[in-house]
């Protein structure tokens, strides 16, 4: 599994290289990222495929210097069990 950086989004892509999942995001201006929307195929559920594409939207946050608002509801979820993300998320 590989993923790819786009506009605003992290997609999951499979070894045939198709889409498998995704995490997207929209910028409240230059300083913060809002999580909106988690996404993995059931095919390949229960991978910690998600759990990877919020990895890699924290890390954006932190090279680009931004917090997080994690609205979506399953991001929501890996801040609160997460407490090495707390410097990146939006109090």
């Amino acid at each position: 599994m590989e993923i790819k950086e786009e506009k605003e989004r992290f997609v999951l892509l499979n070894d045939e290289g198709n889409e498998a999942g995704e995490m997207t995001w929209s910028n409240a201006g230059p300083e913060i990222m809002i999580i909106d929307h988690t996404f993995v195929d059931p095919t390949y559920r229960g991978q910690q495929l998600a759990q990877k594409l919020v990895a890699a939207g924290v890390e954006k946050a932190r090279k680009d210097g931004k917090k997080i608002i994690p609205l979506c509801p399953f991001a929501k979820k890996e801040f609160e069990e997460k407490p090495e993300y707390a410097d990146v998320l939006r109090k």
